[in-house]
C-alpha cells in the first residue's frame, strides 16, 4: 500500500514542469530574448517564487528550455541523416532541418543563442546567450557520434568524427546566424552552397557497413 505515491508525485511534478516550460515557450515566442521571469510566471498563472521552486533559479529554467529545444533539434537532425537517400541529399536535408528550425522560430533561437539587451532589474542576469557555447558543444558532440557511426573514416576515426562534427556545427551556426539577420538569399540557396562547401572530403568517405541511410 502507498508504494505508488512517490511515483505519482513525480509524475504530477513532471506534468507541472512540462506545463511551465510550455508557458515559458509561449512567452519566448512572443518576446524573444527579452522574455522576463515575471512574464513567464504570469503566463503560467503563478508567482515568480513558485517558478523558482520548480527550476531552482533563472539559470535552471533556461537550462530546461535549452534541453527541451536541443533534444527536439537533435532528434530531427538524426532523422534527416538517417533518411534512405543518396548522401548529398541527406546532407542537404540535415542542413535544411537546422536552418528551418531557426527560421520558423527565430525568437526561440535568439533567446537560446543571444543575450538579452532588453531585460532589466532582477531579470538582467537572465541572459541566455552567454550559454550558447554549451549548446553548440552538445550539438557538435552529437553530430560527431553520428558521423563516427555512419562513415568509415579509417584510423583515428573517432577524433576525425569529433572534429568534423564540431566543424560542421560551427559552420552551420555562423552561416545560419548571419543569414537569419540579413536574409541575403533563399534558404534553399544557402543549403546548396553550404553542401557544396562540405562536399569535398565528405563525398570521398565510404559509408560504414550497415550504416542507416546508406544506399
Amino acid at each position: 500500500m502507498g508504494t505508488g505515491q512517490p511515483t505519482e508525485q513525480r509524475s504530477s511534478a513532471d506534468r507541472r514542469r512540462k506545463e511551465l516550460l510550455e508557458a515559458a515557450d509561449r512567452v519566448v515566442l512572443r518576446e524573444g530574448p527579452g522574455a522576463s521571469m515575471n512574464a513567464i510566471a504570469a503566463e503560467a498563472g503563478i508567482t515568480k517564487p513558485i517558478l523558482y521552486r520548480h527550476f531552482g533559479d533563472k539559470e535552471g529554467l533556461y537550462r530546461a528550455l535549452a534541453v527541451r529545444h536541443t533534444d527536439a533539434l537533435i532528434s530531427a537532425l538524426r532523422a534527416a541523416l538517417d533518411a534512405p537517400a543518396e548522401r548529398r541529399k541527406r546532407v542537404e536535408a540535415t542542413l535544411d532541418t537546422y536552418l528551418a528550425a531557426i527560421e520558423t522560430r527565430p525568437q526561440v533561437y535568439r533567446f537560446l543563442m543571444h543575450p538579452s539587451e532588453e531585460a532589466s532589474g532582477s531579470d538582467r542576469g537572465f541572459e541566455a546567450g552567454q550559454h550558447s557555447a554549451p549548446l553548440l558543444r552538445r550539438l557538435g558532440d552529437e553530430l560527431g557520434k553520428v558521423i563516427e557511426e555512419r562513415l568509415d573514416l579509417g584510423p583515428g576515426r573517432q577524433e576525425s568524427a569529433r572534429i568534423w562534427g564540431h566543424g560542421v556545427v560551427g559552420m552551420a551556426y555562423a552561416a545560419g546566424d548571419w543569414w537569419l539577420r540579413e536574409r541575403p538569399c533563399p534558404r534553399a540557396e544557402l543549403v546548396s552552397q553550404l553542401t557544396d562547401l562540405l562536399w569535398g572530403q565528405l563525398a570521398m568517405a565510404d559509408d560504414r557497413p550497415g550504416a542507416p541511410g546508406s544506399v
